[in-house]
């Protein structure tokens, strides 16, 4: 073999590898890379979860989503907050008269009218774990929203060791009230696991305490319709709503003949006429509707 074809042969072979090498160099670098994404993709989802486990284990600027609850979906707050006149006028009295046994539902205030920003207050002191303020809630809710705005609405189940345990209700912690005609002030007190959430006003005690002076014996929920009214128990039965889900809870409600709505929409009249009390029967196409004016003898 001459020194020319050597020389090429071997220029050859070192052209091969350095090829060879090049190649080696790229397959390393894409199982880098590949490593490399794998690693960033885990690493990213593993951020996130962690993002989101803080998010739910921390207060927000809304609070602790296990004191406000889970916000309901629009299409339930709106059957909870529009239930139609004519269903609550077909309802009426609803199943009250039978759960309170011929007993007021409300007792009469006594002294002078309670107001907060110059207008009458409808205040409210309860608890989550309450399933008797769960039973109110729905009813309150209604009727509220007959007068103004109630939002936004957040879902909670009652305590899972009391009478009628885990029923589906709502909080009014974190919501808020607009209307024209009344202030609307609630005090969620315990939590669902009875922890302190909203200690009352002094003045808001003292009122409580006027009604309920035994402390050992005064109980949820609480509310007092301007100094006009006051109602210190359920008064309808919370069993009624046992087992069902907040939607099945809210389609329920436009239902006149169903049981629920019987109870709930029922209460809801009763808690419309006690606010037209306050209000001095404004506005006058609520205030003179045929679900209050069914209930105004029985207040």
């Amino acid at each position: 073999m001459g020194k020319a074809s050597r020389i090429k042969q071997q220029s050859a072979r070192e052209k091969i590898a350095i090829q060879r090498e090049a190649a080696r160099r790229a397959e390393r670098r894409n199982r880098m890379l590949i490593t490399g994404g794998s690693t960033l993709a885990v690493l990213v989802i593993v951020l996130a979860f962690v993002i989101v486990k803080v998010s739910e284990g921390s207060p927000s600027s809304a609070g602790n989503s296990s004191v406000t609850g889970t916000r309901l979906p629009a299409s339930v707050a709106s059957q909870v907050t529009g239930v139609p006149t004519a269903t609550l006028d077909k309802v009426g009295k609803g199943t009250v008269p039978l759960f309170t046994r011929g007993q007021a539902p409300f007792a009469p205030g006594s002294g002078p009218a309670v107001t907060s920003g110059g207008k009458p207050e409808m205040l409210y002191i309860g608890a989550e774990y309450c399933p008797f303020c769960a039973a109110m809630r729905w009813s309150m809710a209604i009727a509220l929203s007959r007068f103004g705005t109630l939002t936004p609405l957040h879902g909670i189940h009652s305590s899972p060791t009391d009478t009628d345990p885990n029923t589906a209700t709502l909080t009014f912690y974190k919501t808020g009230y607009h209307s024209p005609y009344l202030n609307f002030t609630p005090v969620e007190n315990l939590t669902v696991s009875r922890a302190p959430l909203q200690n009352p006003t002094k003045e808001q005690n003292a009122l409580w305490a006027k009604y309920e002076p035994n402390p050992s014996n005064r109980g949820y929920p609480f509310v007092a319709f301007g100094n006009k009214l006051v109602m210190k128990g359920p008064i309808y039965d919370a069993a009624i709503l046992q087992g069902k889900s907040w939607s099945q809870i809210a389609a329920a409600l436009k239902d006149p003949a169903s049981p629920i709505a019987q109870s709930v929409d029922g209460a809801a009249n009763y808690i419309t006429g006690a606010i037209c009390q306050m209000t001095n029967n404004q506005p006058a196409g609520v205030c003179s509707s045929a679900a209050v004016t069914a209930v105004k003898s029985g207040l």
